[in-house]
């Protein structure tokens, strides 16, 4: 139906313009929130001047991402004498399609009424609903895995047609670290598939929406804190940020597997990069942060403990929910910038040997316990 066709549209250009959005926001707040760390003043140089005045629009440097998103398609497009050069060519974009399409299966919002939002529109949706999420699929956090992991091809495939030992160094230690820590990654979240019985992420938020021990909102940070942590610290080694960056590692390796790239297909993998910050804080702000609910809240309002309810219009909670989605997500991403410009960097072999034998191990562990825990409550229960 043409109803459906515009929804869908419209989720998939807010899904864009959001990531697109995070991505230029995020490397202004990598280089201000540096900055501050580093007691200096950061990025204040681009400004926008408007028309026929001497005011400029400064911003505290915001328009920084913007000049540097011109600087790098105004550039020359260097390509290397010697490269297998269809590989060479498709590699950014098999590192970059991937971290937009993950953002496909996330639910960023609760239920879409058309009608109640819009109500001279009432008659042509009638009573159609819609999940606020571009793609409903009952296996999508397996989705999730499964695009993820296509980035890997993206960067082997950059540092192999490069024709550059530097770039294939740094491609070899791109492939082994994010496999490595991708397993860590899917162990990780076995834990909530046990807890919550699905590997749908709108069905795991909406559990989310609950209590638990009477007081606390059913969140899977407060089920599984342990899983939380790990899955935060594998998440960035899998985006190879510092101190997991050894694929770039620009003191050895000059920039890691796209050292033989320039202009916009250098900044297609850096974009990629700051997008999968955001993809990052989505993804962890879903499974472990009630998702785009504020605690005790659902679709209706909130539901506070002692069985307290208190209804909400359905337009307030429609902004409500999109609101907090998008704070939480930002405020990961502010996190992992923070932890980013904390951290030294890892060697090589300890990155390695932190993923095999120290967080597979922890995350094998919190499983089985886990899988004890909800088998000796179901045993209780039934």
């Amino acid at each position: 139906m043409i109803q459906d066709l515009v929804v869908y549209a419209v989720f998939i250009g807010y899904a864009i313009g959001v990531l697109m959005t995070f991505g230029l926001v995020l490397t202004w707040v990598e280089r201000k929130q540096a900055a501050v760390m580093s007691d200096r003043i950061g990025a204040n140089r681009a400004y926008l001047r408007i028309p026929f005045t001497n005011v400029k629009l400064v911003w505290w440097g915001l328009f920084h991402g913007l000049a540097d998103g011109i600087k790098m398609i105004l550039k020359e497009d260097f390509k290397p004498r010697t490269y297998d050069w269809y590989a060479y060519a498709v590699a950014p974009w098999v590192a970059f399609t991937p971290v937009l399409l993950v953002f496909a299966v996330i639910p960023f919002g609760g239920t879409l009424e058309p009608a109640r939002l819009i109500p001279p529109l009432a008659d042509w949706f009638g009573d159609r609903t819609y999940p606020m999420q571009i793609a409903r699929l009952d296996a999508g956090l397996l989705i999730v895995f499964a695009f993820g992991g296509m980035t890997i091809i993206g960067a082997m495939l950059a540092g192999w047609s490069s024709s550059n030992k530097f770039s294939l160094l740094g491609a070899l230690r791109a492939g082994s670290q994010m496999i490595s820590y991708e397993l860590v990654m899917g162990l990780t979240v076995l834990g909530l598939v046990l807890i919550y019985g699905t590997v749908d992420l709108g069905d795991i938020v909406k559990q989310q929406s609950g209590i638990i021990l009477g007081i606390l909102p059913a969140w899977g940070v407060f089920l599984q804190p342990f899983a939380a942590t790990l899955f935060m610290a594998a998440a960035i080694a899998e985006n190879k940020r510092i101190p997991f960056d050894l694929p770039e590692a620009e003191s050895e390796l000059i920039a890691g597997y796209f050292t033989e790239y320039s202009a916009m297909k250098m900044g297609l993998f850096m974009f990629a990069e700051f997008i999968e910050i955001a993809i990052i804080g989505a993804l962890f702000t879903t499974l472990f942060l009630g998702g785009y609910n504020l605690p005790f809240m659902n679709d209706a309002g909130f539901v506070f403990p002692g069985n307290h309810v208190v209804e909400l219009p359905y337009v307030l909670v429609f902004v409500i929910q999109l609101v907090t989605f998008l704070v939480k997500v930002f405020l990961m991403c502010s996190f992992q910038i923070l932890v980013r410009w904390s951290l030294p960097r890892f060697r090589y072999d300890q990155v390695l040997r932190f993923a095999w034998k120290f967080m597979l191990p922890l995350a094998l562990a919190n499983l089985t316990v886990t899988a004890v825990a909800v088998w000796l409550l179901r045993s209780v229960n039934a």
